[in-house]
């Protein structure tokens, strides 16, 4: 299952006791900000959660596998994620956890 805004919506409004109205409006505001400042260019990073790169790809050769026509790609930005230390570690601890349960069964 995804997570979806509305679902973000009701956590937010769960967890601060606050209306549906004022948690969607926090969230869109937060998701703003954040499109804001990755179409300037500049990278978005939140502690303990992970880093929003903008990076550049420069123009490049390609072909349209269709055709096999050769052409060239644009320059273009993209935006990488890279989850933090401590995010990565609680990702990998309930994978070690069902692993170590999986053994000693």
């Amino acid at each position: 299952m995804a997570l979806t805004k509305t679902i973000i919506a009701e956590q937010i409004q769960e967890e601060l006791n606050i209306s549906r109205t004022t948690a969607y409006e926090v969230m869109e505001e937060f998701l703003e900000i954040i499109k804001e400042t990755i179409e300037s260019g500049e990278d978005i990073m939140i502690s303990g959660f992970g880093k929003f790169c903008v990076n550049e790809k420069k123009e490049r050769k390609g072909r349209n596998p269709a055709t096999d026509e050769e052409m060239t790609l644009p320059a273009r930005r993209v935006v990488t994620f890279k989850c933090s230390g401590k995010l990565r570690d609680l990702i990998n601890a309930r994978y070690t956890d069902m692993d170590q349960n999986d053994l000693s069964t």
